[in-house]
């Protein structure tokens, strides 16, 4: 069994129990975390589910990221985390929702925003907690289990507080 099995059954155990909703967005992990979650038997009872979100305009669209937010900041940054998790928690209501955005590689980084830059925002019980940054190191599959895992983690410590 994987890590990120065992972290998927903790997070759908606890928010089981507890009788918490949970919604993700990804972009870079391009719905790992929602195939984690979804391979825990019982998870239907708390998970709302997912948006893949890869494209600015589907970012946009069933997110509500501002236009201006993604033109000021890009897609890959902290203030876009924090408004694709602020949106997936509107436009469903979850008690938790995580939202994912990075550069998972080979191409497409920066000095500014390198390959392994990602962004894990989670809005919980107690509102938005946070919006961490992530600097993962490896290829391309190798970044996008580190997010997932990452995200995982996060969540079982927001149902924590719940």
């Amino acid at each position: 069994m994987s890590q990120d099995n065992t972290l998927a059954e903790r997070v759908v155990a606890l928010a089981s129990d507890k009788g918490k909703t949970i919604a993700v967005a990804e972009s870079c992990t391009g719905g790992m975390v929602a195939a984690a979650i979804t391979s825990v038997a019982g998870c239907s009872r708390m998970f709302s589910g997912g948006v893949v979100s890869y494209s600015n305009d589907l970012k946009e669209l069933f997110l509500d990221v501002s236009r201006e937010t993604l033109q000021n900041h890009g897609a890959v940054s902290p203030q876009t985390a924090l408004e694709m998790v602020i949106g997936l928690h509107e436009r469903t209501d979850a008690d938790l929702t995580v939202a994912i955005t990075g550069i998972a590689g080979p191409s497409g980084g920066t000095i500014e925003k390198p390959v392994g830059l990602v962004y894990i925002a989670i809005r919980g019980c107690r509102g938005v907690e946070r919006v961490r940054e992530f600097r993962f190191t490896g290829d391309r599959q190798q970044i996008r289990l580190q997010s997932t895992s990452e995200a995982l983690r996060g969540m079982l410590e927001s149902l924590s507080f719940c």
